[in-house]
């Protein structure tokens, strides 16, 4: 007899302050709304802290243990994936610059890699490293299921660059398995979740979909289903199991866990600008945010 899954409510931990938000800006992608600010990519800093981009007004921003929020840098450019790397240094997927990174502590940001060999990147959107310290990232731009051209690249510590998918309607969140095992990308124009296993040399084998949602967007995985006001927790099978509802607003762009445990799951939402917070079953790994 199917079970549904349990269901939970996070909850609002900070809001972006009034002075950081631009009213009347454009959401990237354009669905009939006008937003002020357009937040994503949480990620727990070496200092605790979480840090989490504005899109639309280029700024990076920390939450504090306080529930203070600052900005750490403002620039020309349109994050939109962080990560911290070995080193303490945070990198930077940006739509409109390709890989940038900051040095939080004086705010400057700086590229890293602004192209593909020749290609310029349709518009970078994700990222994570593995244990050996390469780095995946995801190319968005506009793709879709009319141009399913979305990229995922790999950059090793040597900086030698190489394409992993070339054929992805819209490549948005990607994560690993906690072995470095398994690859998972979020396929946003697909409503989809994919996942491939990587041989020792990191290596693709076959893709094939792990989760299918309905709606707007796209071990246990964590995914932000924007334009529902809901996250959900998939378990081995691609079951979900946990239903985390949003009490504010109906964008989850993105997620990240931390707190003592990791196992506080906080979530960015766009629409409102707020930073939610539940409390999961599990501590956290691998996320794949569908923003």
């Amino acid at each position: 007899m199917f079970s549904p899954p349990e269901r939970v409510a996070a909850h609002a931990v900070a809001r972006l302050p009034d002075r950081f938000r631009r009213p009347g800006a454009t959401w990237l992608n354009p669905d009939g709304e006008s937003l002020d600010s357009f937040l994503e990519a949480p990620v727990i800093g070496p200092d605790g802290a979480l840090y989490f981009v504005d899109v639309l007004n280029g700024r990076i921003h920390r939450l504090s243990t306080g529930d203070e929020v600052d900005a750490v840098a403002e620039y020309d450019g349109q994050p939109n994936g962080l990560k911290f790397g070995r080193g303490g240094r945070l990198y930077i997927a940006d739509f409109k610059n390709g890989l940038m990174q900051c040095d939080v502590t004086s705010g400057v940001v700086a590229p890293l890699l602004e192209r593909a060999g020749e290609e310029g990147f349709k518009g970078l959107n994700d990222l994570i490293f593995d244990r050996t310290g390469r780095l995946s990232f995801t190319d968005q731009g506009s793709t879709g299921l009319q141009d399913p051209t979305g990229r995922v690249y790999r950059l090793d510590e040597a900086g030698d660059l190489r394409v992993l998918l070339t054929n992805v309607p819209s490549p948005n969140g990607i994560a690993l398995s906690p072995d470095d095992r398994t690859l998972y990308v979020a396929v946003t124009c697909a409503n989809q979740v994919w996942r491939t296993r990587l041989d020792g040399a990191g290596d693709i084998g076959k893709v094939g979909v792990y989760v299918q949602l309905s709606g707007r967007s796209g071990g246990h995985l964590v995914v932000a289903q924007i334009g529902s006001g809901i996250v959900w927790l998939f378990g081995a099978l691609g079951e979900p199991l946990l239903r985390i509802d949003c009490t504010e607003g109906r964008m989850p762009s993105n997620i990240a866990f931390g707190g003592p445990e990791r196992s506080t799951l906080y979530i960015t939402e766009a629409e409102t600008g707020t930073i939610l917070a539940a409390e999961m079953p599990y501590c956290g790994a691998g996320i794949a945010g569908s923003g």
